[in-house]
């Protein structure tokens, strides 16, 4: 596998459990799907890493600024939207995807528990929705930077404020979107919308979480990219069973899973219940797994044995998942011997590939700000990736050394207190995670 990297393919970030996966269509045409900066972290088990300050390195410039074409929040949950507001304001963001459940979320309850950068992110779609309508008063299309789509259709929606937007700004379930920013690209790139369904719109916010079919093409190489958000066991069985009724089997095909909810269990166990293994869905999703098929898990490392009422990852989750697919992969333990890695497909002619990780780990090191313009824009993503992966698993190394003490500061603060009392300590992975076929 050559080190010359083509302009299209995927990076799953180690961000823990939570999601940052950036989609590179062109050079100069990325999408960020979710984000979880865990330099805002507040769990133990979470180092901080500042992933928006590499994301913004190694995005391409437009008009002097760092420039996303498109970033799509699956939906509101903290880790996935954790430094949206850093990111927003450091970053020209041409085309925010947003779902009506926020909308409905706060219409029903304003003092609804919501985090700084989901309310961010709503208050920036609010004012995108204003901007769009001001233009089409114009007779004018939105600029970048003030385009928004609507994603999903609530049946209360009139109550919201966003339905009178022309109807290339909102797009439903069944849909297929080959844009980026008002810029047609597909060519390389489409978007099969899944969800989220109309039936569920006044459901939890894993319920309604945005689920689409990413395929990138490159001449006559295919890579499929099947990203569902957090749902569970109904909604991803909908999913499955209505493509497969109305003859779009092919928009459920997947080279790459990203295992949903993070490695959750309540994909194939139906309410979580491990007595009620939901054989048939299992089944459904790897008959529509193409040869080696990967699942990701975008997740903190895979337990040994798992605890009642433990958040995922869980271990019965990625067991079965083990069996259906070619390949397993976790983000927290993903490695080249000793050096940890992101986990990056490219698209080329052959179709989806993964790449190698000791390209990147050795990227990591070399390529940072020294060695001048990166080969391609998935590589310079890759490589931030990489440099993200370095030092979680640095700061995860001088964690581990120490006890927690209870009578000390936990959280954030006691992170921050470990990593000022020990800067600059290392332990390397213990554990090499390969994949199956080479």
């Amino acid at each position: 596998m050559g080190s010359m990297l083509v302009d299209r393919g995927v990076v799953f970030w180690p961000v823990g459990s939570g999601d940052s996966t950036t989609v590179v269509v062109e050079e100069d045409l990325v999408m960020q799907v979710d984000l979880r900066d865990m330099d805002k972290a507040d769990a133990d088990d979470t180092p901080e890493v500042p992933v928006v300050d590499r994301l913004v390195e190694a995005l391409p410039q437009r008009d002097g600024r760092p420039y996303l074409a498109v970033f799509v929040l699956t939906h509101a949950d903290k880790d996935h939207c954790a430094g949206f507001a850093d990111l927003l304001t450091e970053v020209t963001i041409g085309e925010l995807w947003a779902s009506p459940r926020l909308w409905r979320e706060l219409k029903e309850d304003p003092n609804a528990e919501m985090c700084e950068d989901a309310t961010a992110f709503h208050d920036e779609a609010k004012r995108r929705v204003e901007a769009t309508r001001r233009a089409d008063a114009r007779g004018q299309e939105p600029v970048s930077g003030d385009r928004v789509r609507i994603i999903g259709h609530d049946p209360d929606g009139d109550l919201y404020g966003y339905t009178d937007l022309p109807d290339k700004r909102i797009s439903h379930p069944g849909q297929v979107i080959t844009t980026l920013d008002d810029v047609e690209c597909g060519e390389h790139f489409q978007a099969f919308l899944h969800a989220p369904f109309k039936d569920d719109s006044a459901k939890a916010r894993n319920d309604t979480s945005v689920a689409m079919q990413i395929t990138l093409t490159e001449g006559p190489g295919t890579g499929r990219f099947l990203l569902l958000g957090d749902l569970a066991y109904e909604t991803i069985t909908k999913i499955f069973d209505y493509s497969e009724r109305n003859d779009r089997g092919d928009r459920v095909d997947w080279d790459v899973l990203l295992a949903p909810h993070h490695c959750s269990k309540s994909v194939m166990y139906e309410n979580g219940d491990v007595n009620n293994l939901q054989q048939d869905l299992l089944d459904t999703i790897e008959r529509h797994g193409i040869y080696p098929a990967t699942i990701v898990a975008s997740s903190s490392e895979i337990p040994a044995v798992d605890t009642t009422g433990a958040n995922p990852p869980h271990k019965i989750a990625a067991d079965r998942y083990t069996e259906i697919a070619d390949n397993f992969l976790c983000t927290a333990d993903y490695s080249q011997g000793s050096e940890p890695a992101p986990i990056v497909f490219e698209v080329t002619e052959n179709g989806a590939a993964l790449l190698d990780p000791a390209y990147f780990a050795e990227a990591a090191h070399t390529a940072v700000k020294s060695s001048g313009e990166p080969r391609s824009r998935l590589q310079a993503v890759a490589v931030a990736a990489a440099v993200v992966a370095a030092a979680v698993e640095a700061k995860r190394a001088l964690n581990r050394t120490r006890t927690p003490d209870p009578g000390k500061p936990r959280g954030v603060e006691s992170v921050r207190e470990r990593i000022t009392q020990q800067r600059g300590g290392r332990q390397a992975p213990t554990k090499t995670v390969g994949f199956g076929h080479e």
